[in-house]
């Protein structure tokens, strides 16, 4: 019997390493569903929405280096557009199946149908739909290439007649190449580069996600320099534990002191990173910057040069250019501004706050305490990423994943659920807001049906805390950022596991060690203050005045009791910020 192109299809996808395909079946999907089931090879995870498949698939791309995931016509497709999105925009490898209806009813405004072109074009670096069963197996293996070596989302169209014909031989290759090259900058940019850095006596390191395959060279590059270290978020679990010289991150998750170190240099050197976040960068000295990806050349900052190439190829040749500098005087000062502000973070979470307010430093300080050493962390967007940011330690082992470009909120759970099927040996920690969490309540159920060991941790603030400073800010007097939230422990309970809430600063602990005792999946359902609202370590006039003013509309408006917690939970913060 000859070979259906479901199933020759099934066998490009775990030729090239797919071992999981996160999906809801059903109409133009089951054939390629059944294809799956009789290949044996990969393993169809049957979630309870698209938006969790594709969150979940950009986490096992981001650990296992590719991902797939797969959503039927019509809403299956509208489904997966925001975790596709989140992994084109990390630059994760992420082939998504795209099931349309029968090819006869293309054109006819038919039920379900989708232009999946236009859908997917502005998340995706590969995005065809065929037709024939001569294009089938060519253009599935060329958005496997496009997923692999441009880093993001391949979108490949099947119409779901299509999937049931017969399968015809592949006029081209059937596997994926990865060659392996070298990026760097000329000799004489090298030279000069090298000349630059000799020249300067202050200089501050910026480290992106791009220098992560590289903290080793980066910390000799910082030693040699006698350079401070500031990165992002997404870089902090590479950059951090391999470098004696690091002060933190800025930005709107960061502390002050790399910042300071950042604007009172006389040379940033800015390696593999595109940091969105411009009022932080200094301007008013040299930034010499350095990525393999030319086009981000100076579209953050005022560059004075810049240079094509990985770090992991650029540093080497590099170190032996320059000279050993002996003066530590400036990175002596930064590394001590650093550390009163570790003491000050410290002291925050010491703070034994309240029933039912407990502070969300000192939940982030435990997770970091019990956590093991190479821990997974899933962050939602919002409040959750400050406090991981602050308080979660690079050990050279642990990953941060998050949707750290895109910016979506309930991100953390799903993308826990891909990263425990990619490494079931490992910890993996999600820290969910408790509105990320609604969002996607249902996939609680995927993650008991696969009995996925996930520790989910909910920092319940009954508000949307990030939206909430913004509006403060802003002069605004906060309105709907509250939530009324269930039981979030009784709903595990409800899926089939552990839950545990956490009303008192005493429970924190005992009840973080039995979810991580426990060999399976356990919700930790923390109430924290809802009023504990982390500066940023850049403090503008503006703002302070916005938050001024929200606090006196709130007073004429009777509001009396939330300004006084708000002030009393935040005073604490305005040490750091001056």
């Amino acid at each position: 019997m000859a070979q259906i192109i479901a199933a020759q299809l099934v066998g490009l996808l775990a030729d090239a390493g797919v071992k999981r395909i996160y999906a809801v079946t059903g109409d133009s999907l089951n054939h390629f569903n059944d294809a799956v089931r009789k290949d044996g090879r990969i393993q169809w995870v049957h979630v309870r929405h698209e938006e969790a498949g594709a969150y979940a698939a950009a986490a096992d791309a981001e650990l296992t280096g590719i991902g797939c995931c797969a959503g039927s016509c019509g809403p299956g497709h509208v489904h997966l557009i925001n975790g596709l999105y989140d992994a084109h925009r990390n630059g994760v490898p992420v082939i998504a199946i795209a099931s349309v209806i029968d090819t006869v009813n293309m054109g006819t405004d038919y039920f379900q149908g989708t232009n999946t072109i236009k859908l997917f074009d502005d998340c995706s670096c590969y995005n065809e739909l065929a037709t024939t069963p001569e294009q089938a197996p060519r253009m599935l293996q060329t958005a496997i290439q496009h997923a692999v070596h441009h880093r993001g989302v391949a979108v490949f169209g099947l119409p779901g007649d299509l999937s049931a014909k017969d399968a015809v031989e592949s006029a081209g290759a059937s596997k994926v190449f990865r060659p392996r090259f070298q990026m760097m900058p000329s000799q004489s940019e090298l030279e000069e580069l090298a000349d630059l850095l000799n020249r300067e006596e202050n200089i501050t390191i910026f480290c992106g996600i791009g220098a992560g395959r590289a903290p080793e060279q980066v910390a000799a590059l910082s030693a040699k320099l006698n350079a401070p270290v500031g990165y992002t978020f997404r870089a902090k679990m590479d950059i951090q534990a391999a470098n004696p010289n690091e002060v933190g991150m800025t930005g709107l998750l960061g502390l002050p002191a790399a910042y300071h170190a950042m604007h009172e240099a006389g040379l940033v050197l800015l390696l593999g990173t595109d940091f969105p976040y411009t009022p932080f960068m200094p301007t008013d000295n040299s930034i010499l910057q350095i990525d393999e990806h030319p086009e981000k050349l100076g579209r953050r900052c005022k560059l004075d040069k810049g240079y094509v190439g990985r770090i992991e190829d650029t540093l080497p040749l590099l170190l032996p250019l320059l000279k050993q500098k002996e003066d530590r005087s400036f990175l002596d000062k930064q590394l001590k501004r650093y550390e009163g502000v570790k003491e000050d973070m410290a002291r925050f979470a010491e703070i034994e706050g309240e029933r039912d307010l407990v502070q969300p430093e000192a939940v982030a300080a435990a997770i970091d305490r019990l956590a093991d050493g190479d821990a997974i962390f899933t962050l939602d967007t919002g409040m959750c990423c400050v406090w991981g940011a602050r308080y979660i330690r690079g050990t050279g082992h642990r990953k941060f994943l998050g949707s750290f470009n895109h910016g979506s909120m309930a991100n953390a759970m799903p993308m826990a659920m891909g990263a425990a099927f990619g490494f079931p040996q490992r910890q993996v920690i999600a820290l969910c807001g408790d509105g990320g969490l609604s969002m996607l309540l249902g996939d609680l159920a995927t993650i008991r049906q696969y009995k996925l060991p996930v520790k989910i941790i909910v920092f319940n603030n009954r508000s949307l805390g990030m939206v909430k400073l913004e509006m403060e800010v802003a002069g605004l007097v906060d309105n709907q950022t509250d939530m009324f939230n269930p039981d979030f422990a009784m709903v595990a309970t409800a899926m089939g596991f552990d839950g545990i809430t956490v009303h008192e600063h005493a429970e924190l602990e005992p009840a973080l060690q039995r979810a991580f005792s426990t060999n399976g999946p356990v919700l930790v359902n923390i109430m924290t203050n809802p009023d504990a609202l982390a500066m940023p370590p850049k403090l503008e006039w503006a703002q302070l005045k916005g938050f001024t003013a929200s606090m006196t509309k709130l007073m004429l408006s009777g509001r009396m009791d939330e300004v006084v917690a708000t002030v009393k939970s935040n005073f604490k913060h305005l040490g750091e910020m001056l």
